[in-house]
Order: structure tokens, then sequence, then C-alpha cells
């Protein structure tokens, strides 16, 4: 029993040095483009380098069972009872808690604090964005425009939006800022997002407002393409929109 407990301690440290340096070399996840997005992305990283060591060791334990006691030529009786170890399951059950604790500490409540604190800064522009079957109406209230068609933001500059829906139940989102808060008609819910870079959905598909909740036969058609310019440009650009 000594030597299969080894057995698994060594399969499972492989498979979790293995995991690790994959999810530190390989940058899966997609364009971020605000400061508020930095913070979800590092919060995914540690989620996922937490779980990897757990994952590790479900796999390791099946997999060396699956070969080590596998049921030999061709007697159909039952095997022998196998009583569970206690200090096996009180092993699991304290790191497993503790490392539920540490995600509820970090970066969970942590990154809700970062993003609250983002939230309470000074806000630069604010946009209103109602959502209605199947397109969305942007509104610069500040500056009086409104349009239908592409979105434009100021980059360096914190943005408030103001999301609302006049039929049924929408989600705003834009993935390359990581923010999503739902459009929910009679009601108005704010998110914030303070873009970093400049760019367009003709350089990245993340740089859009695309509805992420279903919402009718259109829904796949509600979206909006997004576009942070510099200042100046921003500036231009509004004064060449109709009031």
């Amino acid at each position: 029993m000594k030597r299969d407990f080894l057995a698994v301690a060594l399969l499972w440290a492989v498979l979790t040095l293995a995991a690790e340096l994959i999810i530190l070399s390989w940058d899966v996840l997609p364009l971020a483009a605000s400061k508020e997005a930095l913070v979800v992305d590092h919060a995914y990283r540690v989620l996922t380098a937490l779980a990897a060591p757990v994952f590790a060791f479900v796999v390791s334990t099946l997999l060396y069972s699956a070969l080590r006691f596998r049921r030999m030529g061709t007697s159909e009786e039952d095997g022998p009872p196998i009583f569970f170890n206690r200090s096996v399951v009180a092993t699991w059950l304290a790191v497993t808690t503790a490392l539920t604790l540490l995600v509820i500490i970090y970066p969970g409540t942590t990154g809700l604090l970062e993003l609250r604190r983002h939230a309470k800064a000074d806000t630069d522009l604010v946009v209103q964005v109602e959502g209605s079957r199947w397109a969305w109406k942007t509104t610069y209230p500040q500056q009086g425009v409104v349009t239908y068609g592409e979105i434009v933001l100021p980059v360096g500059q914190t943005v408030r939006f103001d999301v609302t829906a006049t039929d049924v139940l929408h989600s705003f989102w834009v993935p390359a800022f990581r923010v999503k808060v739902d459009a929910v008609p009679g009601r108005v819910t704010t998110v914030y997002a303070t873009p970093n870079r400049t760019g367009s959905m003709a350089d990245d598909s993340g740089f859009r407002l695309q509805c992420a909740e279903l919402c009718g036969f259109g829904h796949y058609l509600m979206r909006a393409p997004v576009r942070v310019v510099e200042p100046a440009e921003f500036e231009a650009w509004l004064a060449q929109q109709p009031r």
C-alpha cells in the first residue's frame, strides 16, 4: 500500500509540474484592452494555477487505480472490500477547504475590491447604452450625441456605462474590456471600464459590444463595433456627429 501511495504521489508531482509549466508559458487569454481586464485576467491565472494540482491529483489517482487495480483474468467474483483511509480523507478535506477559503479571499475579495476602486475613481466619460431587439443605441449625454452604430471611446479615460433595455433582458459585454452587466428593462445598471490601448474591431474581434444574453431570434445580430482612439481623435469624432 505504501508503494501505491508513493507511485500516485510521484505521478501527481509530474502532472502538476507539467500543468503549471503549461499555464505559465501558454497564454490562452484573448486581447486585454482595459485596466479592469488586467484584474480579471490575473484572477483567472491564479485560479487556474491553484486548480492544476487538484485536477492532477484526481487524474493521478484515477489513472493509477485503473492500471494497477484493474481486473485480471475471467473471474466474476466480487473483489475484496476496500476501506477508506481516514488520514487521506482528512488531508483532502483540509487542503480543499484551505484552497476554497484562499480563493474567496484572493483573488475573489481582493479582485472585487480592486474593481470597485476603479469604479469609485473619477469618471471621465458617461456613455448610456440601450439594448433593443436587436440593436444597441448609444448616447453620450455630456456631449449630446446619439449613435446606433460604432461606439467610440478615448483611451486612458474611465468610462461609466449606464445600461438599460427597452423590451427583454439583454447583456452588455465587451470582451476586450472583460466587463459584463445585464441590461434590464426599466432599470439602469452600471459598469466601468478604462481602455488602456487603442484599437478597433478590425484589429481584434474583442473590440465589440456583444449581447451575452439569449434574447430572441436575432440575438446573434446584436453586436456593435467598439473603437478606442486617442483623446484628440475622440474629440474630432464628436465634433462630426449630429446633435
